[in-house]
């Protein structure tokens, strides 16, 4: 579907992070001594770590001090070794900037200033902004189908596809709850649930695509469009969490299926006659536009602001949009099934 965004834009670039480890800030000699070092004193210059159980951190030497980690912090589960290497990190960074030299990723992330212990604020803000208004959309589409239009006799919507887009406002929901949850604290639990979220939502769209695009009403043959679709990301997702987190594989399948839906939902855009086809070519066209900060990334501003997160921003006003093109759709269909009753 036209979502996350919208369609190869969130998921296929979501699907991409992190698919190599290795990066110019751990190849350099003087951080990678720094952890080493950390990991055996427990302390980064004048901060000693909680999380690392050494000598200095019930002796504390030369005016370093250790304090004890807040109990708000603790759920993070900050290791002995992250720690490490977030400390050797700022400093680093903070001496390259001494000598005017620009940022580089560590680990295949970029230099991060954390906040109440989340890894990246901005676009943790901004997930649950998107989040936010998802749920907003569906809220809003949930009032106008059983509060707003008319209703069959047994109090059920006129519209044949309001059960399939309440079925993607829920996984739109659990998909952008844990971005937020990834962004806040990458590690390996949160990176397999956003992944799993993000490639559940994506293969749904692409089911959604095919349906509302082809105009499939009859129960049997959507069950025939989507049991292979739902067999294929299962089985997918299964792979990805019990046999082998293959970056490179989940890219190949991530491209195709949002290839595949921009494809339709491009076609369908200019072959129908929808009072509404300019929502959906603004979507399309938007997200296509917002991929570009993903093609130009550059290094966070102040430690908080990368192009990431920018692209996250602009998926807020597209999610508002989208979410009105499926209203009007509910709106059109509706009238059109009335049209026929009468």
């Amino acid at each position: 579907m036209v979502d996350r965004y919208y369609v190869t834009f969130f998921v296929v670039l979501t699907c991409i992070l992190r698919a190599f480890d290795a990066s110019p800030g751990d190849a350099d000699p003087v951080y990678a001594s720094c952890v080493k070092q950390c990991k055996q004193t427990g302390c980064v210059k004048k901060v000693c770590l909680p999380q690392c159980n050494s000598s200095a951190n019930s002796n504390p030497l030369d005016g370093q001090l250790y304090k004890p980690e807040p109990v708000y912090l603790r759920w993070k589960q900050w290791d002995c070794q992250s720690e490490c290497r977030y400390h050797c990190m700022l400093n680093r960074e903070k001496l390259r900037a001494e000598y005017e030299l620009p940022p580089v990723k560590y680990h295949g992330k970029w230099p991060f200033t954390r906040v109440y212990g989340i890894q990246e604020p901005a676009s943790v803000v901004l997930s649950v902004l998107n989040l936010a208004m998802h749920f907003q959309g569906w809220l809003s589409f949930v009032i106008l189908l059983y509060y707003k239009l008319p209703l069959r006799p047994l109090k059920s919507p006129y519209y044949d596809y309001a059960a399939l887009w309440h079925i993607y406002g829920l996984f739109a929901l659990n998909s952008w709850f844990w971005s937020a949850i990834f962004h806040s604290r990458d590690m390996d639990l949160t990176e397999r649930l956003d992944y799993s979220s993000a490639i559940a939502l994506l293969g749904y769209s692409l089911i959604l695509a095919i349906l509302r695009s082809f105009n499939v009403r009859v129960e049997a043959a959507r069950v025939m469009v989507a049991a292979p679709l739902l067999a294929f990301v299962t089985t997918h997702i299964l792979y990805l969490n019990n046999y082998e987190m293959n970056y490179g594989w989940n890219m190949k399948v991530c491209v195709f299926m949002g290839v595949a839906q921009l494809l339709i939902w491009s076609v369908w855009a200019g072959i129908t006659h929808h009072p509404s086809r300019w929502k959906l070519w603004f979507v399309v066209v938007g997200g296509g536009l917002a991929m570009l900060l993903e093609i130009y990334d550059f290094p966070p501003y102040k430690g908080f602001l990368d192009a990431h997160a920018l692209w996250h921003a602009t998926t807020i006003p597209l999610t508002y949009i989208w979410w009105s093109f499926i209203k009007d759709d509910a709106e059109f269909r509706t009238s059109k099934l009335l049209d026929k009753v009468k």
